[in-house]
């Protein structure tokens, strides 16, 4: 049983997580090679159409009939983990909302999913997982705290950001609840895709066009994004959340402040701080803390989806 192998690879959840937070942070680097030259919009269109015309294919040809029931249900998650959410942060960023700002309440996304996972999930946290994820966020303001203020952009704006963390969290259980998480990645990564893809697409036609610059960092960008950032991630995102608690998943987001700095400084000579590695260090404390044993629970639990 699932629960079982869990329970004999204990090491499985820690190379998860370190996967987890290296693709989770890598979208960082895609954007930054992406965006020099092309608005953000344009790059998230080509970076959902890309990755759901690869996985198409496979999702046509590999696994069970997909439902209407159960593609309406992946249309609406990709609305949701998508479009809204990655569209969201994009939009505010625009608006002027300062990218530490945007940075940090897009990594608070774990808080949200602890505090969800009662009502939605009926997942009580203990103590001690309580405790973790107030130490991982924490550490998160630790990290962010050189790079906050407060800008000059509209309220709306920053409602946005809130909103668009709020809603990755609560698709996040609401995923777990319904059982869709157990549709095959592919398939539903690629429905998920190509719906975001659509509404970007509305986006970017609205801000100048469709039409990708002919540059090959944004080429690079977009390749990086489609393999690391989509498919490593979500795959990895997904396959967590099959085999343990949205708390725990959740909880392992929070290194990925630090982790992108260290992506910064890897690729791009991005000085570091004092800061981050006192930040790391917490956060690191907060997610051992929140991987307790009560964290792991068996994948039979969850609703059997219906494809």
């Amino acid at each position: 049983m699932p629960f079982l192998q869990n329970k004999a690879q204990p090491l499985l959840w820690p190379v998860m997580a370190a996967a987890l937070v290296l693709s989770w942070s890598s979208g960082f680097v895609g954007i930054r090679f992406a965006s020099e030259n092309a608005d953000v919009m344009l790059v998230l269109f080509w970076r959902t159409l890309v990755s759901g015309l690869i996985l198409l294919p496979f999702a046509l040809l590999i696994g069970p009939p997909i439902s209407v029931r159960a593609m309406l249900r992946q249309m609406m998650f990709g609305v949701a983990m998508m479009f809204l959410y990655l569209g969201g942060f994009a939009l505010a960023i625009g608006q002027r909302v300062p990218t530490g700002l945007v940075a940090l309440i897009s990594d608070l996304v774990p808080l949200a999913i602890a505090a969800l996972s009662q009502p939605v999930l009926g997942h009580r946290l203990s103590g001690r997982q309580w405790i973790g994820t107030a130490l991982g966020t924490v550490g998160v303001l630790i990290v962010s705290l050189d790079s906050l203020t407060l800008g000059t952009a509209p309220l709306w704006a920053y409602l946005l950001t809130v909103a668009s963390m709020v809603v990755l969290a609560l698709a996040t259980v609401v995923q777990k609840r319904m059982g869709t998480i157990l549709m095959p990645i592919h398939q539903s990564l690629c429905i998920q895709c190509l719906t975001a893809a659509t509404l970007f697409a509305l986006c970017a036609a609205w801000n100048g066009g469709l039409t990708p610059p002919l540059d090959g960092r944004f080429e690079f960008g977009i390749a990086w994004l489609v393999l690391f950032s989509t498919f490593f991630c979500y795959g990895i995102y997904y396959a967590s959340l099959r085999l343990y608690s949205v708390a725990q998943v959740g909880s392992a987001i929070y290194l990925s402040p630090p982790v992108t700095m260290l992506w910064g400084w890897a690729m791009f000579g991005e000085p570091l701080s004092t800061a981050m590695f006192l930040g790391l260090a917490v956060t690191l404390f907060g997610v051992w803390l929140t991987a307790s044993r009560a964290g792991i629970e068996p994948i039979m639990d969850i609703k059997e989806v219906n494809p």
